[in-house]
């Protein structure tokens, strides 16, 4: 399976979604996301290109976790050799292809703007499968279930959502 996957560049990304404020302080402390002033939960999603099939999902980690570290935890489930594409926050790792940052008081060129507008239209099917997701509301609204079911109920929303689009297997 790892082989098939090198032949494609997948695409990651990953999203927050609120939940209830833990009782104990240091649940707080490390749930609490600053980006987004409350306690929340953080998933991961990686697809093939075009938004074909979703081969990978991390759902349930703390909200401040970055980006880039969590894709470093998830990723020795991958051939070393894998590509994948990102946004700015998957920055620093020598596998993903980023956009590139604007410099300070600096300006991009033409080329590079192109460049970015391209990997954005490249990188955009991750973001719609996120949004097919998020059209259940247990997993676009404050999470106000048991927090230890909610990896398994992510994991089954990703199932419907990969019913939905019809992917059960990965084409070959």
């Amino acid at each position: 399976m790892q082989e098939i996957l090198t032949d494609y560049e997948l695409i990651v990304d990953s999203s927050e979604q609120s939940r209830e404020r833990p009782g104990e302080y240091k649940e707080q402390k490390k749930y609490y996301s600053g980006k987004k002033k409350h306690h929340t939960f953080k998933n991961q999603i990686t697809v093939l290109p075009d938004g074909k099939d979703i081969v990978d999902v991390i759902a349930g980690e703390p909200g401040p976790k970055s980006d880039i570290n969590l894709f470093r935890s998830g990723q020795n489930g991958f051939n070393p050799n894998q590509k994948f594409k990102g946004d700015k926050g998957y920055e620093g790792e020598a596998s993903i292809n980023t956009p590139t940052k604007k410099p300070k008081k600096g300006e991009l060129t033409e080329s590079q703007k192109d460049k970015n507008k391209e990997l954005a239209s490249e990188r955009i099917f991750v973001e719609y499968l996120i949004r097919v997701i998020k059209v259940f509301r247990v997993a676009s609204e404050r999470f106000r279930l048991n927090p230890s079911k909610y990896e398994q109920i992510i994991m089954t929303i990703c199932g419907i959502v990969r019913l939905r689009i019809g992917t059960l297997v990965l084409p070959i």
